[in-house]
């Protein structure tokens, strides 16, 4: 095992994809050590440790959502992509939070994780798109979330999205609507 570990933070992409499949193989068994490298002040040894853990089955959730908050916006993006294989009701308000970042690698994979949430996000996403930061990419975000998971709560905030300038918005939701069953009574007559 501890060859494995020291493969994963050799900074040699090969071996480290190697040691992180052998570790994965190990099970919960391997998460105390992994955790530890969740301290490392190495951004990359983080990372590795957090995508290695993520693909654990057993693993604590509460160890993904405070990689949401990593200074390593890398390590961030691991988390999200995390949170989509373990959904979790805990995560969704700083899955949120994520939208408002300026990366879109993980504005998307912050959205990947939030469709996963399913029906547990929602609430926060409508309380979000009424909120003034909810802005451009992270609205864009929300209403791809909300279309995805198509609930019923969603059809208000839908329904105003189309009124929007942005045509991102617009076709997302076109596309929850559409989802919903309800392509039809939203068109206009001119």
């Amino acid at each position: 095992m501890k060859e494995e570990i020291l493969n994963l933070l050799s900074g040699d992409e090969t071996l480290a994809e190697s040691a992180m499949k052998k570790l994965i193989e190990r099970g919960e068994i391997i998460l105390p050590v992994l955790v530890e490298l969740l301290d490392s002040p190495d951004p990359d040894h983080r990372w590795w440790a957090l995508s290695t853990a993520a693909q654990i089955k057993e693993i604590d959730v509460d160890w993904l959502i405070a990689g949401l908050d990593d200074e390593s916006v890398e390590v961030q993006q691991a988390a999200a992509l995390g949170l989509t294989e373990h959904p979790c009701p805990r995560a969704v308000s700083a899955l949120i939070k994520s939208l408002c970042t300026p990366n879109a690698m993980l504005t998307t994979l912050a959205v990947n994780a939030l469709i996963s949430a399913k029906s547990d996000a929602v609430p926060a996403l409508l309380e979000f798109l009424s909120t003034p930061q909810a802005r451009d990419s992270a609205r864009v975000g929300a209403i791809r979330a909300l279309a995805e998971i198509a609930d019923t709560r969603a059809i208000p905030a839908l329904m105003a999205a189309l009124e929007e300038n942005s045509a991102l918005i617009s076709h997302w939701a076109e596309a929850g609507l559409e989802k919903l069953g309800l392509d039809m009574i939203y068109m206009k007559l001119d």
